[in-house]
C-alpha cells in the first residue's frame, strides 16, 4: 500500500482529471437508475400488464421512504396508461422509446466524458514519473552506475514505467467506472427485486476469490519476466558497444547463446504470466453464465409459482444482472492488472529512491572561484576495506600551478581525479578548497569550478557547435569558435559539410580519435573553469593526434590551476609539480629534472616508455 501512497504523489498536479471523472460517473449512475423509468413502462406495455381498468384514479403515496419506488412506478404506469388512452398506445410507445433512447444517449456520454478525463490523468502521470526518473538519473551519484547495468536502467525507464501505465494507471479507468457502475446498477435491481438481488449476489465472492488467486500468481511471473527483460537490454547495449571486439573474436556465437539464454527466461516467465493472466477472463465469464442461469430459474418459479415479480421487471432485472457482469469482471481484471504491474512499481520505485550518496550539508558554503589551492589531507579512500585504494595520500596544489599524477594502473590516479570531481566522497580525511572541505560546499557551485577531459571523449549525437556549446549554454556564436580555436579544432571543424552544424554521431562516430578529443578540449576551454582536471586526455590518440591536443591542453592550461592524470610521461615534463604514486601511495615527487636526477621510479618509468 505505501507504493501506492509513493506513485499517487504524481497524481496531486493532475487531480482536477479525477474529480471531473468522479463527476461524471455519478451523472452516469443518476441516468443508470433513471433509465428504468422509461423503460418498465415500454415493456408493460409490450407484455399487456398497463391496462386502463387497473388505474381508475391516481395511486396515493403512503410516505414511507420505502414505499417510493413502488409508488413512482405506480404514479408512472397510471400516467402512461392515461397518454394511452388520449393519444393510442403505438404513439405513446414510440415516444417512451425515443426518451428511452435519449436516456440511454446521456448515460453513455457521461460515462465516456468520465472516462475521457481519467486518459488526461493516466497520460499526465506516466509523463511527469518519467521526467522525474530521467531527473533522478541525472542526480544520481556516478558510483550507482558503476554498480548498475545500464540495459536494466533502460528496461526501468521505457519497459517498467509502461506496466505501471498500462496495468496500475489503465486500470485506474475501471477501479473508478466499476464502482459507480456497480452502485447504481445494484441500487436498481434491489428496487426492483430485494430477494432476487440477495440471490443473485450468493456467487459474486466466489468469483472474486477466484481471480484473486490468479492476480497473486501474477504479479510473481511478472516480476521474473521484468527482471529479465533488464539483462536482453544490458546484452543489446553490450553488443552494439563492442561489435568490432565480437567479429574479431568471432564471438557471435558466445553473444548469441548468451542473448537467447536470456530470452528463453524471459519467454517462460512471460507464457506463464500470458497464461494465468487469460485464464481470468474464462473463469469470471463462466461463474457469470452459472449465475445468469441460476437467477433464471429463481426468477422464473417467482414469476410461475409465486406471482412475486411481474414479468418486465424481471426482464430488465436480467438485462440489469448482464450490466452488472462486465464491471465486476473488468473491476476483477483491473485488480489483476494492478497486481501484476506492482513488480514493475518496484522496480520504479528502487530508481526514484535510489541513496543518493553524495549529499550537501544543512547549510553549504557558497564558493565562486579558487583563491590560494586545493589541499588533499591525509586521504584515505576504499570501496569496501578489503579493497583500500588511497592511504593517507596529502598534496597541495598551489592556484595557477600544474601538477601531474603517474604511476602504474591501479595506483590510484584517477581515483584522486574523481574524488576531487566529487563523484565520490572520501573514506578518511579531506579535500580543502582555499581551506574549506569540499562536502561543505554547494556542489552545482563547487563544480562550476571543475572543467574535465577524459581518455574516453564523451559526446552527444548533435551538432558540433552544441556539444561545445554544452560547456557553456549562454555563450555566443564567437566564443564558440574562440574556444575552438584555442582547442585547435576550428580548422578541422570548417572542413566539416555544415562547419560547426555537422551532427556527429552517436557518440562523435563521424570524427577521429583526435578531433573528438579537440571537440572535448574545446567544450572545457568555452566554460573557462578555474581548475582543470585531464585524465590520461592523449593516451589514446597517435603521434600526430597527439602533438595537436597536447599543444591545445597547454593552451587551455595556461594561467590554470591543473591535475594531470599522464600515461604519456613526454607530455607532462613541464608541470609544476611531478608525484609519482604506487598503490595509493605517494613514493617520490618534485620536478621533472629533480625526479630524473634521483634516479628512481619516475626515472626507470621514463627509461621504460622511450625504450617503447
Amino acid at each position: 500500500m505505501n507504493e501506492y501512497k509513493k506513485i499517487l504523489k504524481f497524481a496531486r498536479p493532475h487531480q482536477k482529471y479525477i474529480f471531473g471523472s468522479l463527476f461524471f460517473n455519478l451523472l452516469y449512475s443518476v441516468f443508470q437508475i433513471a433509465s428504468l423509468g422509461t423503460i418498465l413502462p415500454v415493456l408493460g406495455m409490450l407484455f399487456g400488464t398497463i391496462k386502463s381498468e387497473k388505474f381508475q384514479s391516481a395511486p396515493l403515496y403512503s410516505g414511507d421512504l420505502v414505499d417510493l419506488f413502488k409508488y413512482l412506478k405506480a404514479y408512472s404506469n397510471y400516467y402512461i396508461q392515461s397518454l394511452v388512452d388520449d393519444y393510442g398506445t403505438l404513439n405513446v410507445l414510440a415516444w417512451l422509446c425515443v426518451i428511452t433512447a435519449f436516456m440511454f444517449l446521456l448515460r453513455n456520454l457521461f460515462r465516456y466524458l468520465g472516462s475521457f478525463l481519467l486518459i488526461n490523468y493516466r497520460v499526465g502521470v506516466t509523463k511527469d514519473l518519467r521526467g522525474e526518473m530521467y531527473r533522478k538519473v541525472l542526480s544520481l551519484p556516478v558510483s550507482f552506475f558503476t554498480e548498475s547495468r545500464k540495459g536494466d536502467m533502460m528496461s526501468r525507464m521505457s519497459n517498467d514505467v509502461g506496466e505501471v501505465e498500462g496495468n496500475i494507471l489503465g486500470s485506474l479507468v475501471e477501479l473508478i467506472n466499476a464502482p459507480f457502475m456497480l452502485i447504481s446498477t445494484l441500487i436498481s435491481l434491489f428496487l426492483l427485486s430485494t430477494e432476487l438481488t440477495l440471490f443473485s449476489l450468493l456467487v459474486l465472492p466466489v468469483m472474486g476469490t477466484m481471480i484473486a488467486l490468479i492476480g497473486k500468481s501474477l504479479k510473481k511471473d511478472s516480476h521474473e519476466a521484468q527482471n529479465e527483460m533488464g539483462t536482453i537490454f544490458s546484452i543489446v547495449d553490450e553488443t552494439l558497444k563492442s561489435s568490432k571486439v565480437i567479429k574479431i573474436f568471432s564471438a557471435e556465437k558466445i553473444m548469441d547463446n548468451r542473448f537467447m539464454g536470456s530470452m528463453n527466461k524471459w519467454i517462460n516467465s512471460s507464457i506463464r504470466l500470458g497464461r494465468k493472466k487469460e485464464l481470468a477472463s474464462p473463469i469470471s465469464e463462466f461463474l457469470g453464465s452459472v449465475t445468469f442461469l441460476i437467477i433464471a430459474w429463481y426468477g422464473g418459479k417467482q414469476i410461475v409459482v409465486e406471482h412475486s415479480i411481474a414479468p418486465q421487471d424481471f426482464l430488465v432485472f436480467l438485462g440489469m444482472f448482464f450490466q452488472i457482469l462486465p464491471p465486476v469482471k473488468s473491476l476483477s481484471q483491473s485488480i489483476s492488472n494492478v497486481q501484476k504491474g506492482e513488480a514493475s512499481l518496484h522496480r520504479v520505485l528502487e530508481i526514484l529512491e535510489a541513496d543518493v550518496k553524495i549529499e550537501e550539508v544543512a547549510e553549504p558554503v557558497s564558493i565562486s572561484t579558487l583563491e590560494k589551492q586545493i589541499e588533499f589531507k591525509n586521504i584515505g579512500f576504499y570501496y569496501d576495506k578489503s579493497n583500500l585504494i588511497l592511504k593517507n595520500f596529502s598534496l597541495t596544489i598551489p592556484k595557477g600551478k600544474t601538477v601531474a599524477l603517474v604511476g602504474q594502473s591501479g595506483s590510484g590516479k584517477t581515483t584522486i581525479a574523481n574524488l576531487l570531481a566529487r563523484f565520490y566522497d572520501v573514506s578518511q580525511g579531506e579535500i580543502l578548497i582555499d581551506g574549506i572541505d569540499i562536502k561543505h560546499l554547494k556542489l552545482k557551485e563547487y563544480r562550476k569550478l571543475l572543467g574535465m577531459v577524459t581518455q574516453e571523449s564523451v559526446l552527444f549525437n548533435d551538432t558540433v557547435y552544441n556539444n561545445i556549446l554544452m560547456g557553456k549554454p549562454d555563450a555566443t556564436r564567437e566564443e564558440v569558435i574562440a574556444a575552438a580555436k584555442i582547442a585547435n579544432a576550428d580548422s578541422f571543424i570548417t572542413n566539416l559539410p555544415d562547419g560547426y552544424d555537422s551532427n556527429i554521431g552517436d557518440d562523435g562516430g563521424k570524427l577521429s580519435g583526435g578531433q573528438k578529443q579537440r571537440v572535448s578540449i574545446a567544450r572545457a576551454v568555452l566554460k573557462n573553469p578555474p581548475i582543470m582536471i585531464l585524465d590520461e586526455a592523449t593516451s589514446a590518440l597517435d603521434t600526430e593526434s597527439e602533438r595537436f591536443v597536447q599543444d591545445a591542453l597547454e593552451k587551455m592550461m595556461e594561467n590554470r590551476t591543473s591535475l594531470v592524470i599522464a600515461h604519456r610521461l613526454s607530455t607532462i615534463q613541464k608541470a609544476d609539480w611531478i608525484v609519482v604514486m604506487e598503490k595509493g601511495d605517494i613514493v617520490e615527487q618534485g620536478t621533472h629534472q629533480e625526479l630524473m636526477t634521483q634516479k628512481g621510479t619516475y626515472q626507470k618509468l621514463v627509461e621504460l616508455q622511450n625504450f617503447e
